[in-house]
């Protein structure tokens, strides 16, 4: 089941994608009891949602609509710097012992087909595609061997990245947090139609061109190792964000360097997940 987040009239709602791109819109259907994705996860109701969606035909269609970030107000964006070797290694740095943790917030995401800002500050404005985990049911010390029955589902991510702004302190928070800076969708998929984390290929493509390419299975720190360190530090709870890295091909380290300026188009592919799409414009 494929589950995005969108626009009506004006209104936050959220719908079953369809096969053919049309959006049975659960607003009408369930909405009074789950006004909003976020609130299916915490009340474990994914199965009321398909047993509204069968058998139904569309509302909407994906391409008629607002979409919004999967998730747009996940309590948090948890997101894992350097894991994977290509990406380590194109910057020069040792591989972690341990997953290195940095946060966005969620006004610095957007929905797919939407604008990504590139701010007036700095014209230093990188991709990173990656692999989004939204989680289900929430724990604290989550052990590996149970941790996939906490994902709700998978998502894919562009992690966009203002380089300088990063390099101002070794935690990454500002050119992490630019607002409208990166996007997340354009659906969360439920683990049973993508199958398992470590059997996707990760692929970014700016302008139709191919910028970086990554099986999943290459992660340094894989999806129950993330899950069991993330949830010992923190509760993990229904609609939070865990976004598992990026591979190498970033802009910065290519030489000569590519950042995204207006009117490119920047393309995250996560094969059995989806595509997230979004164009680039500059700050008004």
């Amino acid at each position: 089941m494929k589950i995005s987040t969108y626009l009506n009239d004006g209104a936050e709602t959220y719908g079953v994608v369809l096969d053919d791109g049309g959006i049975v819109d659960m607003g009408p259907r369930i909405g009074a009891k789950y006004p909003t994705l976020k609130s299916v996860l915490e009340a474990g109701a994914l199965s009321e949602v398909a047993d509204a969606a069968a058998g139904q035909s569309a509302d909407r269609r994906m391409d008629d609509v607002t979409l919004l970030p999967v998730i747009p107000n996940p309590g948090k964006i948890i997101c894992i710097g350097l894991n994977y070797r290509t990406h380590v290694e194109e910057g020069g740095r040792a591989i972690p012992e341990h997953p290195m943790i940095f946060m966005r917030f969620p006004e610095a995401q957007v929905g797919h087909d939407q604008p990504l800002v590139r701010p007036k500050i700095s014209h230093i404005f990188d991709f990173e595609g990656e692999m989004a985990l939204i989680i289900g049911p929430g724990g604290r010390h989550i052990p590996e061997a149970a941790s996939l029955n906490h994902i709700a589902g998978y998502s894919c991510f562009n992690d966009g990245s203002i380089r300088d702004w990063q390099r101002h302190t070794s935690q990454f928070g500002g050119g992490k947090n630019f607002f409208r800076s990166g996007s997340f969708g354009p659906w969360m998929i439920t683990p049973d139609e993508c199958g398992a984390p470590d059997t996707h290929t990760l692929i970014t493509r700016l302008n139709g061109e191919e910028m970086q390419r990554a099986t999943t299975d290459d992660l340094l720190f894989n999806v129950p190792q993330l899950m069991a360190y993330c949830s010992t530090f923190i509760p993990l709870n229904p609609g939070d964000v865990i976004v598992t890295g990026t591979t190498g091909g970033v802009g910065f380290y290519r030489d000569p360097q590519v950042f995204m300026k207006p009117g490119d188009v920047i393309e995250v592919e996560v094969t059995d997940i989806g595509i997230l799409k979004n164009t680039i414009v500059d700050e008004a």
